[in-house]
């Protein structure tokens, strides 16, 4: 998808749903432009009740999203979830992936801006924990469980807004 044109972007940043998400959440994304979610979705219809204002949403495929796990009737759904999606942004390319491929945990930040070295953030899932990496050329992004499985400190999100001159970060977080 590419929205570099459009003077500002707002980005909803989301992950680890595992088949719920929290409503104030539901309600944060649908104020967005467009929405991101990092993977491990485990039901399709998150997808449909997240759809912010302009109906674009990038989402990737999680560990947990096999058909097994989703609703009975929409494991087909899954061929249409990439491992990888890429945003051109204002100012930048945002890489999504959820991150269980890249492994040892503790140097996944460095091999994630070693994988995608044209990036200007990368958002990944999986670990449930947040994490705002901004401190390189390339931020390395996690906005931590939108559900309720393993929501350290409560679910939360990430708001993303980019123009060509600045990009920045906003964290969301439910108490849990």
């Amino acid at each position: 998808m590419d929205l570099a044109a459009q003077a500002s972007v707002c980005v909803g940043i989301i992950s680890d749903t595992h088949g719920a998400i929290e409503g104030a959440i539901l309600a944060l994304m649908q104020q967005c432009d467009v929405i991101v979610h990092a993977g491990d979705i485990l039901d399709p219809d998150i997808l449909r009740r997240a759809t912010p204002k302009s109906g674009h949403i990038i989402a990737v495929r999680g560990n947990n999203d096999t058909p097994d796990q989703w609703p009975l009737g929409t494991a087909h759904l899954l061929q249409s979830l990439p491992e990888m999606a890429r945003l051109k942004l204002p100012g930048g390319l945002l890489v999504v992936e959820h991150g269980h491929r890249v492994n040892p945990a503790h140097q996944r930040h460095e091999k994630l801006r070693i994988r995608h070295p044209e990036a200007r953030a990368i958002v990944y899932g999986h670990t449930h924990h947040r994490s705002i990496d901004t401190d390189h050329d390339i931020w390395v992004l996690n906005p931590g469980a939108a559900g309720k499985v393993r929501a350290y400190g409560g679910a939360g999100c990430l708001i993303l807004y980019a123009s060509p001159e600045r990009w920045w970060v906003e964290e969301k977080t439910l108490s849990s």
